[in-house]
C-alpha cells in the first residue's frame, strides 16, 4: 500500500492511500476517522480496483478546511481531490460523513462520478435527532471528546467486534480536536444540504446501512435510494454505524456488485 500526498488547486495537500490497479474507487470516511479506516474494503477490492482512500480535511495527514466549513466546502474539497487525480470520472463511496460529500459531489458534479456509493449516511434527521448532534458538535468545539460513547453506540459486547473497536478507539484518540470539530458542525448541519438533489443522482446508487443504526436508518438508505434514478438500497441485519469494519465480507459484496452495475439498471432493493 502506497501513502501519498496530492497538492490540491487551493494550496491544501492531501493524504491518501492508494492499492491495486484498474477502474479507480476513490473512499472517504467519517469525522473522527482516518483513511485506513477502509483496511478490510482496500484489501480486498484493490485485488480489482485502483483503490484511493483519502485523509478527509483535518484528518490525518490532510490539511484542515477553515474552522467554519461547511459542507459545501468539503464537497468542494472532495472535486478538488478527484480533479486533481486526474483520471477522469471515478467510483465514489463514502461512510457518514463521507457519505454526504460523496452524494454532495454526485449532485454537484455528476460529470466526475460513475457511480457513488453512501454507507451508514444521513438524510432528513428529525429534529429530535439533529438536536444531539448538534450538542455534540458544541462539545467538541468546547474542547470535549467523547470517545467511550460513541464506541458503545457503534459496537457491540462480541469478541469479533474488538479488534475493530480497538483501532477506532485509536483514530478517536489521536484525530486533531480543530479538525474533528470542524468536520462533525458540518456533518450536524449537513443532512438536508443536498438532501433535494437526490432525485438527479442518474449513476447506480448504492445506499447500505445496518438494520441496528439509530442514525443512519434503514429507513433514510430506503428514501435516498427510492429517490436516485439507478439506486440500491441495502440493509444489512443486526449491524450498526461501523458496518464496514463490523460486517467486511457483505460490504465487500454489495460493493463488488454496485462496481459492476450498468447504468441502465433499475431501482430495487436488497436486504442482506
Amino acid at each position: 500500500m502506497m501513502s501519498r500526498i496530492l497538492q490540491l488547486s487551493n494550496k491544501r495537500a492531501a493524504h491518501y492511500l492508494e492499492q491495486g490497479t484498474g477502474e479507480p474507487l476513490v473512499l472517504i470516511h467519517g469525522v473522527g476517522m482516518q483513511a485506513s479506516a477502509w483496511y478490510p474494503q482496500i484489501e480486498d477490492l484493490s485485488r480489482e480496483f485502483r483503490v484511493i482512500s483519502v485523509d478527509m480535511p483535518g484528518h490525518g495527514q490532510s490539511d484542515a478546511l477553515e474552522a467554519d466549513a461547511g459542507l459545501p466546502k468539503f464537497v468542494e474539497w472532495a472535486t478538488s481531490f478527484i480533479e486533481a487525480l486526474d483520471v477522469g470520472s471515478v467510483n465514489l463511496a463514502g461512510h457518514s460523513m463521507g457519505s454526504l460529500i460523496a452524494a454532495g459531489v454526485a449532485v454537484t458534479r455528476p460529470d466526475l462520478v460513475k457511480r457513488v456509493a453512501v454507507l451508514n449516511g444521513v438524510y432528513r434527521r428529525t429534529e429530535q435527532a439533529r438536536a444531539a448532534v448538534l450538542q455534540r458538535a458544541a462539545e467538541l468545539h468546547s474542547g470535549t471528546i467523547d470517545v467511550d460513547t460513541p464506541l458503545r453506540r457503534w459496537f457491540n459486547a462480541e469478541e469479533a467486534q474488538r479488534a475493530a473497536a480497538q483501532k477506532v478507539e485509536s483514530w478517536l484518540k489521536s484525530v486533531h480536536l480543530g479538525g474533528y470539530a470542524t468536520a462533525y458542525t458540518a456533518f450536524a448541519k449537513g443532512d438536508e444540504v443536498y438532501a433535494d438533489g437526490w432525485h438527479t443522482i442518474r449513476c447506480p446508487a448504492l445506499v447500505l446501512t445496518g438494520s441496528d443504526d439509530p442514525n443512519s436508518t434503514p429507513e433514510m438508505a430506503r428514501q435516498m435510494a427510492q429517490a436516485a434514478h439507478n439506486g440500491r438500497a441495502i440493509v444489512i441485519e443486526n449491524e450498526r454505524h461501523m458496518v464496514n469494519l463490523t460486517a467486511p465480507d457483505e460490504v465487500n459484496r454489495a460493493l463488488r456488485v454496485w462496481l459492476q452495475t450498468e447504468p441502465q439498471a433499475k431501482n430495487h432493493e436488497v436486504e442482506v
